[in-house]
């Protein structure tokens, strides 16, 4: 499904017009093979941090016409796509999904202003010819017993209330991790992750994206996005475990999460954490998949108990293979800030992360057709 091409037209310059077009082209034909992978059995199902998408805070430079275009030409290539850092003001991401046509539907959360939220919101995009929103969304809120414990909640037992030894008692209860000695306070998520319910063909799934707290490399920053990822997996496994007693597995609950989980490694606690709890990664875009993947924030993890589930494909967009390429620091070098520390390259490749973002597009092709499945059953019960 193309984009509004019309939308060209609307380029003050021609110089950037033409530009636009000839790198659109380009575009296209980089992303023929992917764009052919949709198919009425399946969906692309992907996730994408697109860098402070509104936001003026941190923005060096507001977005160019042309960056709207090529954003847009690429989420047109998937059938749903979770957004990370949406801005509070929603101006911009009003302008790049309008790029994408009628065809498209979008769900956005309410923005996140405090405690490391940094005005972001969370966001759906999808087309209405693949998915239908089966009336299912909330933000996800921490029961007391699974708050995520903050260094400064940490007593020693004799400096507890009766109330906070009793809550603690229950937490260690329900989870052996939490230490002896934490006090009955906590936190919910420094972005508050969003489910929605869609469905694709045959295939009903509950949909999560996050942005995990980043925190630090190191120490008690670091230990809270471990323990946001483990307070995550294991509030949907609970739920998820919970929801399917006594059901059969093709009417089970599925969950599928995704988004910037600040993993750091295949082999870090941060992956560790993402794994536990019964998630796994598609193979497809596992480690093993990327060896030379530069980093592992962004992933995509189900607990799917429907056998006929498969995940078919996997991959990464290279964003930069045809637009604000290295060999183009000419053509934008005047727009950017100057800094006698940074050679043109470095100034132009941190500039062209604004422009379109420094996460690449993650992606699963999903099996959606159980039709086969069903009539063989229906043939031979």
């Amino acid at each position: 499904m193309s984009i509004q091409y019309v939308d060209l037209k609307r380029i003050p310059d021609e110089t950037e017009r033409l530009r636009c077009a000839e790198r659109l082209l380009r575009m296209r034909a980089s992303l023929a093979d992917l764009r052919a992978r949709r198919r009425d059995g399946s969906i692309l199902l992907a996730t994408w941090n697109i860098r402070d998408l509104g936001a003026t805070k941190f923005n060096p430079a507001p977005r160019t016409d042309e960056a709207f275009l090529y954003l847009a030409e690429i989420l047109s290539s998937f059938d749903l796509v979770a957004l990370q850092e949406v801005n509070f003001h929603l101006g911009d991401f009003t302008r790049l999904v309008g790029h994408l046509g009628p065809g498209w539907d979008h769900i956005v959360t309410d923005a996140k202003t405090t405690d490391g939220g940094n005005d972001e919101r969370m966001a759906f995009v999808f087309n209405r010819d693949k998915l239908w929103f089966d009336h299912v969304a909330g933000e996800i809120v921490l029961p007391q017993g699974q708050l995520i414990m903050p260094a400064a909640a940490v007593k020693p037992p004799d400096a507890q209330t009766e109330e906070e030894a009793a809550l603690v008692a229950a937490m260690t209860e329900t989870d052996p991790d939490v230490p002896a000695g934490t006090a009955a306070t906590g936190q919910q998520f420094a972005r508050t992750p969003f489910v929605v319910s869609f469905q694709a063909g045959w295939f009903r799934f509950n949909l999560c994206t996050v942005h995990i707290y980043y925190g630090s490399e190191t120490g008690q920053k670091l230990q809270r996005r471990i323990d946001e990822i483990k307070a995550l997996v294991k509030f949907f496994a609970q739920r998820q475990d919970r929801e399917n007693r006594n059901v059969t597995p093709q009417r089970a609950q599925n969950y599928i999460l995704l988004g910037d989980f600040n993993v750091v490694s295949p082999e870090h606690k941060t992956m560790k954490a993402l794994r536990s709890r019964g998630f796994t990664v598609p193979e497809q875009i596992d480690g093993a998949a990327f060896p030379d993947r530069s980093h592992f924030y962004d992933q995509i993890a189900v607990r799917v108990r429907d056998p006929r589930f498969k995940v078919l494909d996997g991959g990464m967009v290279d964003m930069y293979q045809d637009v604000f390429t290295d060999d183009d620091v000419g053509l934008y070098i005047d727009r950017i800030k100057p800094d006698r520390r940074k050679s043109d390259l470095q100034r132009f490749r941190n500039w062209r992360t604004w422009q379109m973002s420094d996460h690449q597009p993650l992606w699963v092709e999903i099996h959606t057709d159980f039709s086969d499945d069903y009539l063989r059953d229906f043939a031979a019960p």
